[in-house]
């Protein structure tokens, strides 16, 4: 075996951030809620579910999508994101 060989992790972090975790609201009533679609197969089909039920209740809605599932999502996207909604839902359904 060759001891030579090093792996690297093409994050470049060293750590990984800490946050506290965010207290969920204690409803969504009056809330705008974003419904983020990261690409992924049939992400979509559950994220028009998820709308239409959050429509039904009478809750506002706002759609986005990462360009691709192979990254994390630009940077402007989340700030976007973070300035337009006040709670956001992350479709994933492999």
């Amino acid at each position: 075996m060759n001891d030579n060989i090093q792996l690297l992790d093409p994050t470049a972090e060293t750590t990984s951030a800490r946050r506290e975790r965010r207290a969920p609201p204690p409803s969504l009533e009056g809330l705008t809620l974003g419904l983020l679609d990261i690409g992924k197969s049939r992400g979509v089909t559950f994220l028009d579910r998820l709308e239409s039920h959050f429509a039904d209740r009478g809750l506002a809605v706002k759609r986005y999508a990462k360009p691709t599932n192979t990254r994390t999502a630009p940077v402007e996207l989340a700030q976007t994101i973070a300035e337009e909604v006040d709670v956001v839902v992350d479709a994933l359904s492999d």
